[in-house]
């Protein structure tokens, strides 16, 4: 390779990293901000929810569809789109007048984020033809991802401290800027052969589900699970489904292939998905709030506090990989959900949150879980899938992640906002250690889970000489690049 084409490859990665790392940090960066705006625009703990799970909800449900537009109408043009609306949407989040107003523009952020990664993967798979090199390149675009998302609390931290909560959304306007004009430069255009045809009816239903179930459980601690509002969120989310479930099954080439669900295998990985970022979503909205809120902490020390579990994150997830490597997604699975159940435990059951001799082996235990959990959830959901459906099934399992966080952000709140009652935050250990039992389910869920749906040794190679190479998990489409 010529040395010319080598720098253009690695600038087409780096943009692609820098457009991951910003759509990632923004899951997380946010959490340590959210007392800081609860004050300056009067919110209920309700509308924190909301501001984080707006963004995420519509990040989780446009993946699909983002990944098969890109195939259809240009990576690089719905790359460079993406990193647009993305960055307009910071600009007006950092404008926002008031809590309805940061809300919908965390939407319209959300919009451009979801064309990054899905899109971002497919690029990269493009750029990359080479077994090893991508194989190389996947792993760096994989690190990235994980930096971005543990780093998010003390970014967010220091940002806040140094120049209030305005500054998380402006951080992303020269970057994002600038890569989109090194888009424009380096990375080019690609189309699938045969791309996928759009499905905006299954779009659609995907949207009314999540939007739905999220909504019945944030608004319910405050409505009632009885309030006409609260009920009909509820039939629309089981109708959405019923209804997802009956349309998908007759399509062609559906937005979700219902059929990757008859692997035990996938199944569990996305159920495992769901509980480790589950634990993710509602850990750092509970503990930011507790640390600011109750212990009194700057915005900066709470990103300081959350330390521990952000660097087992960093260090785990390289390690959890080479076990995937050589052992199979069993034992690192086994871990994670160990980890996991023993961090909820301390919490739930220790209220570790009172003894920092017990909160920050707590909060390493969370990061140890999450960490290790992310790559072999992947490898399981893959094992054994046939080719023509790695794409569709590495996007459900995205979307899973997404879903999963939003999910983790309503329930944990809307239990603690039941606990608090009238109390305010001086009752909030008790208040919380309910959630803290839900989170150690969701460990115990990943330890059954494996233990159901994993193979005791790893898989066989899934290539050979009478195989061919099993599609990249990137192409959310499910469809060929062009070379």
């Amino acid at each position: 390779m010529e040395p010319g084409e080598r720098r253009r490859r690695r600038m087409v990665l780096a943009v692609c990293c820098t457009s991951v790392f910003i759509g990632n940090l923004n899951n997380t960066v946010l959490n340590v901000a959210l007392p800081a705006m609860q004050r300056d625009l009067h919110s209920s703990l309700s509308g924190l929810q909301w501001t984080t799970d707006a963004y995420l909800i519509v990040l989780a449900a446009l993946l699909m569809l983002a990944g098969s537009a890109g195939d259809r109408l240009g990576r690089r043009r719905v790359f460079q789109t993406g990193l647009v609306v993305f960055t307009l949407g910071s600009l007006l989040c950092g404008l926002a007048p008031g809590l309805g107003w940061l809300t919908g523009f965390r939407v319209l952020q959300a919009i451009g984020a979801s064309m990054l990664n899905p899109v971002a993967m497919s690029i990269i798979t493009n750029v990359f033809t080479g077994r090893s090199e991508r194989a190389r390149a996947i792993g760096v675009w994989g690190a990235v991802m994980g930096v971005a998302m543990a780093a998010g609390p003390l970014v967010g931290g220091v940002l806040v401290q140094a120049a209030g909560w305005r500054s998380i959304f402006w951080l992303n306007l020269p970057i994002g800027l600038a890569a989109v004009v090194c888009a424009a430069r380096f990375v080019p255009e690609s189309r699938a052969a045969v791309p996928r045809r759009m499905d905006p009816v299954g779009q659609l239903l995907v949207v009314v589900l999540m939007a739905s179930l999220t909504y019945a459980i944030i608004e319910a601690p405050a409505t009632g699970w009885g309030a006409p509002a609260t009920l009909g969120c509820a039939v629309a989310a089981g109708a959405a489904l019923i209804g997802l479930i009956g349309y998908e099954r007759r399509r062609s080439e559906p937005l979700v292939d219902l059929r990757v669900f008859r692997s035990a295998a996938f199944s569990g990985a996305s159920a495992m998905a769901v509980c480790s970022f589950f634990v993710l979503g509602g850990f750092l909205f509970l503990n930011t709030l507790y640390l600011q809120n109750v212990r009194g902490l700057s915005a900066l020390a709470a990103g300081a506090y959350l330390l521990p579990m952000a660097g087992m994150n960093i260090l785990t997830s390289p390690v959890s990989g080479r076990l995937t490597a050589t052992c199979g997604p069993r034992l690192p699975l086994l871990l994670a959900g160990a980890a996991t159940t023993g961090g909820g435990l301390l919490l739930a059951a220790a209220d570790a949150e009172t003894s920092n001799a017990l909160l920050f082996p707590a909060y390493c235990l969370i990061g140890i879980g999450v960490g290790l959990a992310n790559t072999p959830v992947t490898n399981a959901a893959m094992t054994g899938m046939p080719t023509e459906q790695a794409g569709v099934a590495a996007a459900v399992v995205s979307t899973c992640r997404q879903f999963g966080q939003a999910l983790g952000v309503a329930v944990l709140g809307a239990v603690l906002a039941a606990g608090l009652h009238d109390g305010g935050y001086a009752r909030y250990v008790p208040a919380a250690r309910p959630a803290y039992w839900i989170v150690t389910a969701c460990g115990a869920a990943i330890l059954v889970l494996t233990l159901l749906t994993t193979a005791r040794r790893a898989p066989a190679p899934a290539t050979g000489p009478d195989r061919p190479a099993p599609r990249p998990a990137a192409y959310a489409g499910g469809t060929e690049p062009t070379r």
